[in-house]
């Protein structure tokens, strides 16, 4: 579940003093459904309802479990793992070069399933903290998106009164709600960004270990070259969540749950009004709540959304896989495209978050796939660093 435009609440009506944001289904990822109409549901309904849409799909989009040339998975991919080329930098992983089957059967935007190769690079072991990108503020005086005040030029038609700083967050309702009307759970509240995430009566002087949300695409690029680090391209990130794993389902192996343990922070109860917390958190967790996976890197799966570098287009692994060889580095599109939302250009995100259930969007599932604009950022929306071999 993304974040909103920030075009689209700019050009939005007021109604009872509220935001009342038309076009808010940009926030949503589909994948599974071409032109919904803009109430309908936009994020999978769950597993179910996935496999479902997996079906229905099946004549067009084929996963490479039922292509009889396709390998059968392995409880691990080939090939012993590579040593670091050199010392490691502080706070981040080698992640050995190799190849893998890339995709999920979940998800027809995660299809077919296709082989790719990385070459090893090093990735942060947890999402980036707050008390991490305060340092990089402090030092370069940077001001978010979120934090900006938005220019009447870039938002033509726009009442005044809206051109407010602000950001989205999730905002559940006190009962059950159908879940085709994505305004009962979210809010743009004005003045909420990654120093006050629930808005400007939240803070984060308790929340140092926590990851940074609230954060659009140039934010991160912006941390990202002070850093002297890059994003993930979507195939790394992958390659990174599955942890050495072949085709496994979670980025710890086969089971949701195994043996009872919960292994990342996502939603538990009823979607959206009753979260019972069975993993002890009701939103973001400091980094490094959970175990790590293969790779010892934490918060893979849930937690927070994580942008990529790649741009979203739904056919994109059909382009891939129809190559027929082992694609090499796989860059992401030139350009982007959400059948659900024609003309409108938007990223990968990876993970899945605190929110993610089997009972809506079940994209914590290795292999799912999220997207969002590049301006928009929200309150389970945050973001790790690789850096290349030099």
């Amino acid at each position: 579940m993304p974040p909103m435009s920030r075009l689209a609440w700019t050009v939005s009506t007021v109604v009872f003093g509220a935001v009342v944001v038309a076009g808010f289904w940009h926030w949503f990822y589909d994948g599974s459904r071409s032109s919904p109409a803009p109430t309908a549901m936009t994020c999978d309904m769950g597993i179910s309802a996935a496999k479902a849409a997996r079906s229905a799909s099946a004549s067009t989009v084929q996963p490479a479990a039922k292509n009889p040339q396709a390998p059968q998975p392995a409880d691990r991919l080939p090939g012993p793992p590579g040593p670091p080329p050199g010392p490691t930098p502080e706070g981040m992983m080698w992640i050995p070069g190799g190849e893998f089957w890339m995709g999920a059967d979940e998800f027809p935007d995660a299809q077919p399933w296709h082989r790719v190769y990385v070459d090893g690079f090093w990735m942060d072991k947890t999402e980036v903290t707050n008390e991490q990108f305060a340092k990089f503020v402090k030092a370069t005086g940077y001001v978010t998106v979120a934090e900006r005040t938005p220019r009447a030029e870039d938002f033509p038609g726009a009442p005044p009164e809206n051109l407010v700083a602000g950001s989205v967050v999730f905002s559940p309702p006190a009962h059950p709600v159908k879940l085709n009307d994505h305004f009962q759970w979210w809010s743009y509240v004005t003045g909420a960004n990654w120093r006050h995430p629930e808005g400007p009566k939240s803070e984060i002087k308790d929340r140092g270990r926590h990851p940074v949300v609230h954060i659009a695409y140039d934010d991160a690029l912006a941390y990202a070259k002070w850093a002297g680090k890059r994003l993930p391209t979507e195939a790394e990130f992958e390659y990174a969540q599955r942890g050495g794993l072949d085709r496994k389902p979670y980025a710890w192996g086969d089971e949701f749950r195994p043996g009872g343990k919960i292994m990342a922070n996502t939603f538990q109860g009823h979607f959206p009004d009753k979260n019972t917390m069975e993993d002890g958190h009701a939103a973001a967790a400091p980094v490094a709540s959970f175990p790590p996976n293969g790779y010892g890197l934490y918060d893979m799966a849930g937690n927070v959304w994580e942008w990529t570098s790649d741009w979203y287009r739904h056919d994109y692994y059909r382009t891939l896989a129809a190559q027929g060889t082992v694609v090499r580095n796989p860059p992401g599109p030139t350009d982007s495209i959400d059948p659900s939302e024609p003309g409108v250009k938007k990223k990968v995100h990876k993970g899945g978050s605190f929110l993610c259930t089997d009972q809506y969007c079940a994209r914590y599932i290795a292999g799912g796939r999220g997207k969002g604009e590049p301006d928009t950022g929200t309150n389970h929306l945050g973001f790790r660093l690789v850096r290349t071999v030099r």
